[in-house]
């Protein structure tokens, strides 16, 4: 008699690779402006990743995973770099753990994605790897190839380098302030309405522009009333100079109302002496 034992025990569940071939990777700068850079990788069946950043005050990095088929369930996805077969014997690293929320484009912290772009530079290959909503019995791995890599990232790079220093939220909401009894912009002004026109000679979304000007109490109100119109007018000549299209801006002149700070003082003066710049865009 032969006895015949059959053990059960767990099954292995399968991995599903998603990795561009050496034919196949190919980085491309979709972005190069001094408002944005972004560079993006096709990953084959699966979808495209893509970093970018944009003009601010502080350097940032956005990455986004944009599938082909979103999650079907809120899932974790372990984050981590391999090494590539020519750096054998090199440990496998941890970045990050991402959140693959339903029906929506996975991201990760920014930290955690300037640390991809780096291993890729290095010729390291980040993988995502997470249990597929979609099957039971699979595991999917999702890698970035770091093949033909170097030069977009590189042009990326000097975009960056590029970027203006603030964004629109910074200057969309702007004050300039007068001398007395003049139409000339203090230095500060100056200074800042230069920004302002070097913005929207990259920005071509910038839908309307609001010129408000008033005026301090010294002085007739017709003579204030004009004056704070001559200020308007001035700024708005120097707008179309840098390109913006004229019909897209509107001048008021407000004279001596609205005052934002007592006229008894030149301080206060001074601060209800101004043109208030407001621009909007879809």
């Amino acid at each position: 008699m032969v006895a015949i034992c059959v053990c059960a025990g767990p099954a292995n569940a399968a991995v599903r690779h998603y990795t561009a071939t050496v034919s196949e990777s190919e980085w491309t700068l979709f972005a190069n402006t001094r408002l944005q850079c972004g560079i993006s990788h096709k990953v084959p069946r699966y979808g495209t990743v893509m970093f970018s950043s944009v003009a601010s005050k502080q350097l940032n990095l956005e990455f986004e995973m944009d599938m082909l088929r979103l999650p079907a369930n809120y899932s974790l996805a372990a984050v981590k770099s391999i090494a590539p077969s020519w750096k054998p014997g090199v440990p496998t690293k941890s970045i990050t753990n991402m959140e693959m929320k339903k029906q929506f484009s996975s991201d990760i912290p920014e930290k955690a994605a300037w640390t991809m772009l780096t291993e890729l530079e290095q010729g390291f290959i980040p993988t995502f790897y997470y249990a597929d909503w979609h099957s039971p019995f699979d595991k999917v791995a999702v890698g970035l190839s770091a093949i033909n890599f170097a030069d977009t990232y590189s042009d990326f790079l000097t975009c960056l380098d590029n970027l203006l220093p603030y964004s629109f939220d910074d200057i969309a909401y702007t004050i300039l302030n007068y001398k007395h009894n003049s139409d000339e912009l203090s230095k500060a002004s100056k200074r800042r309405l230069n920004l302002i026109g070097e913005y929207m000679k990259q920005d071509q979304d910038i839908e309307e522009i609001v010129l408000s000007a008033y005026a301090d109490s010294y002085g007739g109100r017709w003579t204030n009333m004009q004056i704070s119109v001559k200020r308007a007018k001035k700024i708005k000549d120097y707008l179309v100079k840098m390109g913006l299209d004229e019909s897209r801006i509107s001048v008021n002149g407000f004279g001596e109302k609205r005052h934002a700070a007592s006229n008894k003082t030149e301080l206060g003066r001074e601060t209800n002496r101004r043109v208030v710049i407001q621009m909007a865009k879809p």
